[in-house]
């Protein structure tokens, strides 16, 4: 089979970004069902860089799936939606410092198109850390104590892949 694979919600693994990473077929069902916190980042407007000082990033996010909501699944399907904010690089080193596995997002992507270098996509994806972007509904969970899942098909190659994201709590 030959598709796209990066629609509607989707998973980037490491090979999204690095290509001598490990593709979708290699990541384990450990990092695909985390616990998860939602960091709350709205109203944000569109093209805003999104930076620490404006979202409360839990301390303690280690081995966690982080789901921001910018809210921006309610632009679905419209111009606005290809305007979406992004996280500044301040927010990524924090993902990164302080152990988040998972970063989820209810954007088109988590970097902004302005920038080639794809700050987040590089530097979490290089460190094994998930990407899942074109979430919705996440102004349905709680802060946090849920579970996130976020499982693709096993496929041999595929640097994304099209899940069902879904929360237990």
């Amino acid at each position: 089979m030959c598709f796209q694979t990066s629609i509607g919600t989707y998973i980037d693994a490491p090979r999204h970004r690095w290509k001598d990473r490990r593709d979708i077929a290699e990541l384990r069902l450990d990092e695909l069902v985390l616990p998860g916190v939602v960091v709350d980042a709205t109203p944000a407007e569109p093209g805003a860089r999104i930076g620490l000082d404006q979202i409360d990033l839990p301390a303690d996010i280690k081995g966690k799936a982080v789901l921001v909501r910018f809210g921006w699944d309610q632009h679905w399907a419209t111009e606005t939606y290809e305007q979406y904010p992004f996280l500044d690089r301040d927010v990524i080193d924090a993902l990164i410092a302080r152990g988040a596995s998972l970063l989820g997002v209810d954007t088109f992507n988590v970097d902004t198109r302005a920038d080639p270098a794809r700050p987040a996509h590089s530097l979490l994806l290089e460190r094994d850390i998930l990407i899942v972007e074109n979430l919705r509904d996440l102004h349905l969970l709680p802060k946090d104590g849920f579970r996130f899942f976020a499982i693709p098909i096993k496929a041999v190659g595929a640097a994304a892949m099209t899940v069902r994201a879904f929360a237990e709590a």
